[in-house]
C-alpha cells in the first residue's frame, strides 16, 4: 500500500454516520436523474458504507461493492452481503474491475480519487464498463486546508477531475461546489 491509500486497518473511521452528514446521498441522487438503474459499481468501496446507503434509493439494484483490499473485501463478505444480498463484493485492482462491458447505469467513487495512482486509467476502466448513456460520480475532499480528510497536497481541485473523466471518455460533465467539505463531478457515456 502506497501512503495515498486508505489503511484499511482504520475500517470502523468509514462506518460514522456523520459522513452522511458530509456526503448527503439524497443530495447526490437529486443530481443524478437516474430512472431505475439496475446495476451500481461503487469503486473504493470500502465497508460498503456508502452502497448501503445507495441501495436505499434503487432497491431492486445489484451493486458491486469493488475495493483493492482483501481486508475490505472479507469485511464485506462477513459483515454486508448477509443483510444486503444485492451488495456483492468484487476484488478489484486500481486499472481493472472484472465486469464486463456495457454493465453499470451508475459508477460512483467516494473519496477515493486522491489515492489513485493514475486517474485516467481508472476513470476509462469507469467508462468501459458503464452502459451507454450510463452515469459516473466522483466526491473528493475540495483542496482546502481542513482538519480532516488526506493532506491538501494530494488533493484534486474538481476543474482537473472533469478534464479526466473528458479524456477518459465521458460527456456533459459537470461541477458542484456546494458541499462544505467535498466537490461533486457528474459525467455520462456517450451512445456509441
Amino acid at each position: 500500500m502506497t501512503e495515498k491509500k486508505f489503511d484499511p486497518r482504520k475500517l470502523n473511521k468509514l462506518n460514522d454516520p456523520e459522513r452522511l452528514v458530509d456526503i448527503p446521498p439524497d443530495y447526490i441522487w437529486g443530481k443524478l436523474n437516474l430512472i431505475n438503474p439496475n446495476v451500481m459499481v461503487e469503486i473504493g468501496a470500502g465497508t460498503g458504507f456508502f452502497s448501503i446507503a445507495f441501495l436505499q434509493k434503487a432497491k431492486s439494484s445489484t451493486i458491486y461493492a469493488c475495493d483493492l483490499s482483501d481486508i475490505m473485501i472479507d469485511w464485506l463478505k462477513e459483515n454486508v452481503s448477509p443483510h444486503y444480498p444485492h451488495i456483492s463484493p468484487l476484488k478489484v485492482e486500481e486499472h481493472s474491475v472484472p465486469l464486463e462491458d456495457d454493465t453499470a447505469d451508475l459508477v460512483f467513487m467516494i473519496n477515493v480519487h486522491h489515492e489513485l495512482e493514475n486517474p485516467t486509467l481508472t476513470l476509462e476502466e469507469a467508462n468501459r464498463i458503464s452502459k451507454p448513456e450510463g452515469k459516473i460520480f466522483i466526491i473528493d475532499w475540495k483542496k482546502e486546508d481542513m482538519p480532516e480528510g488526506p493532506p491538501t497536497e494530494i488533493r484534486y481541485v474538481p476543474e482537473r477531475v472533469k478534464q479526466q473523466l473528458l479524456d477518459a471518455g465521458f460527456k456533459h460533465v459537470d461541477i458542484y461546489n456546494d458541499l462544505q467539505k467535498h466537490f461533486l463531478v457528474i459525467g455520462a457515456k456517450d451512445r456509441p
